[in-house]
């Protein structure tokens, strides 16, 4: 019974696009148990899916900022204990940088990734035993699922990929959720991946017309501003109480459609086969857009420096047979 380790540790759209890769070994590697080392704040992904054993957090982002603190140092070490307490057979290090690499070679185990010609941060491939040629110009799915391929000697499979989410209901959202609507993620780590106010509150209009009630969730205090500035905008619309990621993956899975900037939750979404759109303002969908496991279910629009207009939403969501 192999015992495997996975090492992907962010960021949250990474995350979702690694996830078919365990489906694929449960298929391929007879009896493989899965653990998966993530960065802490997306420990509630990994463990929707019913192939991973065990979720070991980390907390890079935060290290890197107390780097030298005694506080630190001990997480690390109590790290490297948690990892050394399971004999494992291979580490599967699917982030290729040079601090995945660092965290892959504390478990002791024999590391795979990618060679230093396709891998991100070339001085990772040092640190890996075992080193394949993953060829760039593809979607970040297929290169994922490519290298744990090759690292574990079947041939890449050829249907669509499977996110394998299972997820349960939550009980903190009973009687808060609208009987039907649409999840508005309009928040984005960057102003330039951002679409304009006045297009969220036109979007607005149009789904309350159609019996759908906007959703806006909400992470930080600058976002909430923002939901709840869309939202008095649109009677009826509703502003997401503080939600964990678990939850939001229950809300984006019982909603009747998704629209979204370029964020992890949008890949969320196209992963729980919801109808999505996808909008790309300051990016380009080619090598980490939305690939779920039915293509018609979504709609990538835009790219960089050509953002979609209202009008090519609507479309896409009656295209999605959301809008008539």
């Amino acid at each position: 019974m192999p015992r495997i380790l996975i090492i992907k540790t962010s960021s949250l759209g990474d995350v979702v696009h690694n996830l078919p890769i365990v489906t694929d070994l449960v298929a391929h590697v007879p009896g493989a148990q899965i653990d998966w080392v993530v960065e802490e704040g997306f420990t509630d992904i990994p463990a929707l899916h019913p192939g991973v054993t065990r979720v070991i957090p980390v907390a890079v982002r935060r290290w890197r900022r107390r780097l030298w603190a005694p506080s630190t140092w001990r997480e690390i070490g109590t790290l490297r204990k948690t990892l050394r307490t399971v004999r494992y057979d291979a580490v599967l290090d699917t982030q290729g940088l040079l601090k995945s690499a660092i965290i892959a070679r504390l478990a002791g185990a024999p590391i795979s990734g990618q060679n230093a010609a396709t891998v991100r941060e070339r001085n990772a491939a040092r640190f890996y035993q075992r080193t394949y040629n993953v060829a760039r110009g593809r979607h970040a799915v297929v290169r994922n699922r490519d290298l744990a391929a090759q690292a574990f000697g079947y041939a890449l499979p050829t249907p669509p990929p499977d996110y394998g989410l299972r997820v349960p209901a939550e009980a903190a959202l009973a009687g808060t959720l609208p009987a039907r609507y649409a999840v508005c993620l309009h928040a984005t780590s960057r102003d330039s991946k951002r679409w304009p106010d006045a297009d969220w509150v036109a979007l607005g209009h149009a789904l309350m017309r159609q019996g759908l009630t906007p959703f806006f969730p909400w992470g930080g205090a600058h976002e909430q501003a923002r939901a709840r500035r869309l939202a008095e905008q649109v009677a009826g619309a509703v502003v997401a109480p503080r939600l964990r990621l678990r939850e939001l993956a229950t809300v984006l899975d019982r909603a009747a459609a998704v629209v979204g900037v370029d964020t992890g939750l949008v890949h969320l979404a196209a992963a729980l086969g919801r109808p999505t759109v996808a909008l790309y303002i300051d990016s380009s969908p080619h090598l980490t857009g939305l690939l779920p496991t039915n293509p018609a279910s979504v709609v990538s629009l835009g790219g960089q420096g050509a953002p979609p207009n209202l009008n090519d939403v609507t479309r896409a969501l009656a295209q999605l047979g959301v809008l008539s």
